[in-house]
């Protein structure tokens, strides 16, 4: 089984309920959920002008490769209602693939680590909450270590 570690966020209609949606979905159709952070609300981060968004980091067991595990997360989007009208904008679910095991991989579809996540505290707080000692395979510093000199300084707080 691969270790993934994954981010789900929205900012559209009932937040918990969508995120608690999220779960089931994955839990049945990419694994089992090993380890869910708290939920987490954070400021909208790209496009700033829209509603704050709930986000949870959660580590799964997955039997997936990397590729048909991203079209499992756009099926799962999808079913829930997801579309994609503007980068950034507003939406009802968001899953992202932060790590892959230690992978390091760019296709045209997955890149990984997430090309991204080191500049994001909201991502960064609730993976430090699950994994504060995981080494990001590229930067070889601890999730604990990124949060601490990430230079977004948007607002993030436990719910």
């Amino acid at each position: 089984m691969n270790q993934v570690y994954l981010l789900i966020g929205g900012n559209l209609g009932d937040r918990t309920a969508h995120l608690a949606q999220a779960r089931a979905l994955i839990g049945r159709s990419i694994g089992p959920i090993r380890k869910a952070s708290a939920l987490y609300e954070t400021a909208a981060w790209g496009l700033v002008h829209q509603p704050d968004f709930y986000n949870q980091a959660l580590e799964v067991s997955t039997a997936l490769q990397p590729e048909p595990l991203m079209q499992m997360i756009l099926t799962i989007e999808a079913d829930m209602g997801r579309i994609r009208n503007e980068r950034y904008g507003p939406r009802v679910i968001d899953i992202d693939i932060l790590l892959y095991n230690d992978l390091i991989c760019t296709s045209p579809r997955v890149t990984l680590p997430h090309p991204r996540m080191q500049e994001r505290r909201f991502v960064l707080a609730p993976l430090n909450e699950i994994a504060p000692e995981l080494q990001h395979p590229v930067l070889h510093q601890t999730i604990r270590q990124l949060l601490d000199t990430v230079s977004d300084d948007s607002a993030v707080k436990k719910i």
